[in-house]
Formats: structure tokens, C-alpha cells, sequence
């Protein structure tokens, strides 16, 4: 009799151990448990710890509550200025309402990953291509507040959205290149201009310091001097006053009366005494004729002088 207590209570005893191992549960810190009995959702989500289900008629669905980091592939699409573009984003979302994320969609990480995309690609239309690449902050807000507001009926919440990646063509890239080069030049044009504008209102300002004293002037071409020659080099310019070039010119001109500028005049030539014609008479001397059997100069007789021509004879 005893052994047959002995045996009844052993086969108690394993009994409700094995419904024990098979009805208790296990539900992680981040996580919550959906109780559903004979198919139908029973209560609150199970807490953190350790939960018992009746097994073969309840299922307990674990469902993670961390932030879940979802990248969105990247959509080619053409903004409002007509550029084609190519957007990949990052969607940050965590469940908020276990039962709802389990019940009211199939499958919420797919669902947020399409709407994600179908979104990325209506801001692509909507945006210029100046706001994608300067204004992210505006487009990510718009991007977050399209995604969340299905999101919201499914027991999701959209933490963050943000783009991380915009491909342009390569044509774009050399003409936005371009931009940003005209654009500097211009920038450093503008620069050179106002340092010019300013140095030539300080050299304006020595050029009347120099004029009032014109010591000043000596001793700044005394530095430049004493500048280039401080250097190694074989060549020496060095420039010369023009009032010591008219110094010069004054002293090798001759006395005279001065001039309106206070040059004296060079002196005056004497006109060169003319030429007087000589008379026939005097031209004895006789012009050579070809000789036109030799080809050689001939000179004619002389033509006799009859006061020195000896007399005839008969």
C-alpha cells in the first residue's frame, strides 16, 4: 500500500514537472510576449521574467522592442530641376505596441521597409537637386513624417530617417565642378581687386608724404639699394633721377638765352657760303672720249694756247 502511495505521488511529481517545462516561458529584457489562446489574443503582452502558458492551447509570440536600424535601397529618380539622381537612406524605428505590430500587419518590417522606399522616391520628385545636397535636414524631417504616419497604426514609431547618399552622373559632376571653379575665381578676382583698391590708396598716401619731403624719397631708394645689393646677385640696378639727366644736358649746351624752361638754346650754325658758278673760260681741262675701235678711253688732243704756241714755220 505504501509503495503504491509512494508511486503515485513519484508519477505526480513527474508529471507536473513535465507540464511545467512544457507551460513555462522565458520573455528577454527588450522583449514582450503575445499570448494567443485557441487563436484568439488573450490579455496584456507578458512581461519581462518568467511566464507559464497552458501548452497545446496557448502561443506566446516574443516580439523585440530595440531599435531597429533598417537600411533603404537606394532609388534612382528625377528631381523637380530634371537631374537624375540615385538616394539610399537609413530608417530607425522600434516597436511600441507589441500587440498591434502583431496583429494589424503581417509582416511590420517589411511593411515599414516598402513604405520607406515609396516615400524616398515621392521626396526625390518633390525636392530640388540644391536641397538633397545642402538642405537634408528639411528633406529628412519630410521623409520621417511619410513614413510614420502609416507606421502609427501598426504599433510602430519612426525614430529617425536619414539620407546618407546622393550619386549624380558624371556630366553633372563635371558641370557642378565647373560652377564651384567660375565661382571661386570670381571670389578671388573680387579679392585681388579690393587688395589692389587699398594698396594704391596707400601708395597715394606715401606719394604725398614723399612730395611734401623729398628727403624721403633719397632715403627710400638708400634701402632699396642697400636691399637688392644684401643679396647674392651679379646685376645691380640702380635708378637715376631724371632732374640729374637734365642737370646734364643743361651743361653741354653752350650760353645762350634761356629758354621758356630755363634750357639755354644751343648756339646757331652760319649758313654755308654759296657756291659761285665757274665761268667757261676757265674750264681747259678736257673730257676723255671711248675709242671705239679699242674700246678704251682716248684723249683727245689738247687744244694749243696760241699766246704759248711756238710760231710756224714757212
Amino acid at each position: 500500500m505504501l509503495a503504491e502511495l509512494v508511486a503515485a505521488v513519484a508519477v505526480a511529481g513527474g508529471a507536473s514537472l513535465v507540464y511545467l517545462a512544457a507551460a513555462a516561458r522565458v520573455v528577454k529584457q527588450y522583449e514582450r510576449g503575445v499570448l494567443f489562446r485557441l487563436g484568439r489574443l488573450t490579455g496584456e503582452p507578458r512581461m519581462p521574467g518568467l511566464t507559464l502558458v497552458v501548452p497545446f492551447i496557448d502561443r506566446l509570440h516574443k516580439i523585440n522592442m530595440q531599435i531597429v536600424t533598417m537600411p533603404v535601397p537606394a532609388q534612382e529618380g528625377i528631381t523637380r530641376d530634371n537631374v537624375t539622381v540615385r538616394v539610399d537612406a537609413v530608417v530607425y524605428f522600434r516597436v511600441v505596441d507589441a500587440s498591434s505590430a502583431l496583429v494589424k500587419v503581417e509582416d511590420y518590417r517589411f511593411a515599414v521597409s516598402q513604405m520607406a522606399q515609396t516615400s524616398l522616391r515621392s521626396i526625390i520628385g518633390k525636392s530640388d537637386l540644391d536641397d538633397l545636397l545642402s538642405n537634408r535636414e528639411k528633406l529628412n524631417e519630410g521623409l520621417e513624417l511619410m513614413i510614420d504616419s502609416p507606421a502609427v497604426g501598426w504599433g510602430v514609431q519612426i525614430d529617425r530617417v536619414e539620407i546618407k547618399d546622393v550619386s549624380l552622373p558624371d556630366t553633372m559632376k563635371r558641370s557642378m565642378a565647373r560652377q564651384a571653379e567660375a565661382d571661386r575665381e570670381r571670389r578671388a578676382r573680387i579679392i585681388n581687386a579690393d587688395a589692389e583698391f587699398q594698396a594704391s590708396k596707400k601708395l597715394a598716401q606715401a606719394a604725398q608724404q614723399m612730395a611734401d619731403t623729398p628727403a624721403a624719397l633719397q632715403l627710400r631708394l638708400l634701402q632699396t639699394v642697400m636691399a637688392v645689393s644684401a643679396e647674392k646677385n651679379s646685376t645691380l640696378v640702380l635708378p637715376i633721377p631724371v632732374e640729374l639727366l637734365h642737370f646734364l644736358e643743361r651743361g653741354n649746351r653752350e650760353p645762350g638765352t634761356p629758354s621758356e624752361n630755363g634750357d639755354r638754346p644751343a648756339a646757331k650754325q652760319q649758313p654755308s657760303q654759296p657756291i659761285e658758278p665757274l665761268e667757261a673760260a676757265e674750264i681747259t681741262e678736257a673730257v676723255p672720249l671711248p675709242d671705239p675701235l679699242l674700246g678704251l678711253d682716248a684723249a683727245p688732243d689738247p687744244v694749243p694756247d696760241p699766246a704759248t704756241a711756238p710760231p710756224e714755220r714757212t
